[in-house]
């Protein structure tokens, strides 16, 4: 595959999936609002499935978002066939001077049967079965949602700085443990805002890490570890940790396993250390149920529906947790989360401290 036809391929795709979050997703709202007007009342989400499942705008909608994923990854100019073609040109990248110091593999670790079950977000081989995993993970986090603009700063780093002006006077040092790092995206903002904290970043999928731990050493940063490890249970002492972070791992996971994150979450951390999470949950209303439920089948996401069954504050009340906050998160200045006409997850901030 020529470089230049593969950029031009997946150019093709993103132009696509921009027409997609705008114009069919409005055409399918607007038809919604209608209906709701003449009915008099808002539709239920019994409503919605009768109404648009048989729509022929809505099936194109649903053709679309399942088969523009499907050819991201694995069309004739897909990321998995470009990195597989150049496996050891790229391995280069997975490594660096200092990056073994800053990695931690498991010889005999074992992959969760729940995440070997399905290719997530439909990237084939999943995110975790070989070399160049971690590098078409990057590369197609780079167009999940599309841009908005010039100013558009990245929800990692919106995040990162919202959770340092939230959960109150850090430690100079402070331990930072980042659960469900991947390649370490949502690690770096960390680093950058808090160069003294010792970061830890757990995630399941060596590939990943080997990329998290090259660019960390690349970016000359010392207290930092990357290691290969559940989240249910992660093998960091108790009590060990100021702050416990993720993003976009509650949906990847069973609610069992949620459960079992927050449990570890709660006896990592210090006594009025804070556990703040991001992911999907806050839904504005039935049309966005209805459109989140079909994204998590089309999309490979088997466990975001149970988390939108999940009351997750009462989980985290359960396990000891206390002014647990869910609320709406901006991943952009100019998106307001009630208002947004255009298609986005429903990004949720979930706070919770551990009693002092």
């Amino acid at each position: 595959m020529q470089e230049q036809d593969f950029l031009a391929g997946q150019a093709f795709l993103l132009a696509m999936k921009k027409r997609w979050t705008t114009g069919l997703y409005s055409q399918l709202q607007e038809k919604c609002h209608l209906q709701a007007a003449h009915n008099g009342q808002p539709l239920q989400l019994a409503d919605i499935r009768t109404f648009l499942e048989p729509d022929p705008d809505y099936q194109i909608f649903a053709w679309l978002e399942r088969h523009l994923q499907k050819m991201k990854y694995s069309g004739p100019y897909g990321l998995a066939p470009y990195h597989r073609e150049r496996t050891e040109q790229l391995s280069a990248q997975l490594t660096a001077e200092g990056a073994a110091e800053r990695l931690e593999l498991a010889d005999d670790f074992e992959q969760p049967a729940y995440y070997q079950a399905v290719d997530i977000h439909q990237q084939p081989g999943g995110v975790w079965s070989e070399a160049v995993s971690g590098l078409i993970y990057e590369r197609g986090a780079r167009t999940t949602t599309p841009m908005l603009g010039q100013e558009h700063r990245d929800l990692h780093d919106r995040f990162a700085e919202l959770v340092l002006e939230n959960v109150g006077q850090l430690p100079q040092r402070a331990a930072i443990l980042d659960l469900g790092c991947g390649f370490g995206k949502s690690t770096r903002p960390f680093w950058e805002l808090a160069p003294e904290a010792i970061i830890t970043g757990v995630d399941l999928a060596a590939p990943c890490l080997q990329l998290a731990a090259a660019e960390a050493a690349r970016a000359g940063r010392q207290n930092i570890l990357f290691r290969q490890a559940d989240a249910r249970d992660t093998g960091c002492a108790p009590e060990s940790q100021d702050l416990v972070t993720s993003t976009m791992l509650l949906h990847e996971m069973p609610g069992t396993g949620l459960r079992a994150m927050l449990a570890e979450s709660f006896q990592l951390l210090k006594p009025g250390g804070w556990a703040v999470h991001l992911d999907f949950w806050l839904l504005r209303d039935a049309f966005d149920r209805f459109i989140f439920e079909g994204h998590s089948q089309r999309n490979n996401e088997p466990f975001m529906r149970a988390l939108f069954d999940m009351d997750v504050k009462a989980e985290a009340e359960a396990v000891g947790f206390e002014a647990v906050e869910l609320t709406a998160f901006a991943e952009d200045s100019n998106i307001d989360p009630e208002s947004w006409p255009f298609w986005r997850f429903p990004w949720t901030v979930f706070a919770m401290q551990k009693p002092a």
